[in-house]
């Protein structure tokens, strides 16, 4: 009787219907991104990228690899390089974060900026925003003297078309001039 239909019982059919259960809560954050005061809801997961990217409109960070791996999405938080992709947003509540699109200041590039133009140190481009801010970040350490140590310091941000030599340019250029 393959078109039979058996009864069905109710207690049954309740305890496997599917349970409501509650939205978790979401949190209240606040920030300081590329010199701008912000305040939103995310939920507890959201990730750093999530939120400058899906909340924000700041799409400059990148997602590679969303495992901490590739460094595409670094950006500054207190003026230290993080992989936004590995951070959650309500863990820096109350943090200053620079994205690549707050670097430039007053309609002239950061010099990290115009320094990757002048030595066309990208080609396809995507790894661009992490590698910028990144470099900043290192700078602004101030342990990287040789280009060996930049790019050990460096090492962090995957470059997949290879201009690996003309971001070490580029990174020294700027360092020449700060």
């Amino acid at each position: 009787m393959a078109n039979a239909r058996w009864p069905v019982d109710s207690d049954s059919a309740a305890a496997t219907a599917p349970r409501k259960t509650k939205a978790p809560a979401k949190f209240k954050i606040a920030m300081t991104v590329n010199g701008v005061h912000t305040e939103r809801e995310v939920a507890p997961w959201t990730t750093l990228l999530d939120f400058l990217r899906d909340y924000l409109d700041l799409t400059g960070t990148k997602k590679g690899c969303d495992h901490g791996q590739c460094g595409a999405c670094t950006v500054l938080v207190d003026g230290r390089r993080v992989n936004s992709c590995m951070t959650l947003a309500v863990m820096k509540d109350g943090a200053s974060v620079t994205t690549i699109e707050g670097l430039a200041a007053n309609g002239s590039l950061h010099p990290l900026q115009q320094a990757f133009i002048d030595h066309d140190a990208f080609q396809c481009g995507y790894c661009t925003p992490g590698q910028i801010c990144s470099a900043a970040g290192m700078i602004s350490e101030g342990r990287a003297k040789s280009p060996d140590e930049i790019r050990e310091l460096m090492s962090g941000n995957i470059c997949r078309c290879g201009a690996y030599p003309n971001i070490v340019a580029a990174i020294q250029q700027a360092m020449a001039q700060s």
